[in-house]
């Protein structure tokens, strides 16, 4: 009897858990390896770095300034020292006196001068603040910004490039100081004409010379001269 009941209670084992798999190397080792599929470990975020500063250039715009008439390069030079002065320097960058080349006929000889483009004004490269402006508008014989009040408006680029360039080709190929206009009359001071009379029958002014209809023989003969070889009767 007791053999049966003994058999009656004995049935299959409940089932045992597997036996853990054995595990190569260290503790250290199993928790380096790779992570499991679909669970990738995401790298720390670096931290976001500020956007540089504009470079110091790029903080300038160019500015006008009315002076009074005749005193534009007194204006500059007082402006540069006390912009240094103050400790400005780095905000109050160039001073400019906008000059072009002109071609002067005295006596028969070419004569270079520079001339004003914008007579009573000068520009100025800054950073524009409440203490540059303040340096440049108690400069002696400044008048004011062009645009008034304490946050005058920047000349636009272009206007600026078409200054600068103004500038330059003037400097390489100066401009005739005096202008002749056709139907005008002149009389030859130099060259194989010399002493006769003409009237302008075409004007070159990028090349400073001028067309003229001489009388030679009664018979209408044009004549091309430079400027410099003409001038008005007086």
């Amino acid at each position: 009897m007791a053999d049966k009941d003994r058999q009656e209670h004995v049935g299959p084992e409940p089932d045992a858990a597997p036996p853990a798999a054995p595990v190569s190397g260290s503790a250290d080792e199993a928790t380096a390896g790779d992570s499991p599929a679909g669970d990738e470990t995401t790298p720390p975020q670096a931290e976001q770095e500020p956007a540089p500063a504009p470079a110091e250039d790029d903080r300038k715009k160019w500015y006008i300034i009315h002076t009074y008439s005749g005193f534009e390069n007194k204006v500059k030079a007082s402006l540069r020292q006390r912009a240094d002065a103050y400790g400005m320097g780095d905000r109050i960058g160039e001073v400019l006196v906008p000059t072009e080349e002109v071609v002067e006929v005295r006596d028969g000889k070419k004569y270079h001068t520079k001339k004003k483009i914008f007579p009573g004004y000068v520009l100025v490269h800054m950073e524009m603040s409440d203490e540059a402006w303040h340096v440049v508008r108690s400069t002696p014989k400044v008048t004011g910004f062009l645009g008034g009040g304490q946050k005058p408006l920047p000349l636009p680029q272009e206007e600026v490039d078409r200054i600068l360039n103004q500038v330059t080709v003037t400097k390489e190929k100066p401009k005739p100081k005096v202008i002749y206009r056709v139907g005008e009359t002149v009389k030859i001071t130099d060259g194989p004409f010399s002493g006769f009379t003409g009237v302008v029958e075409e004007v070159n002014e990028d090349r400073a010379t001028l067309k003229v209809m001489v009388s030679i023989f009664g018979r209408a003969t044009p004549v091309e001269l430079e400027f410099h070889q003409v001038r008005r009767p007086e």
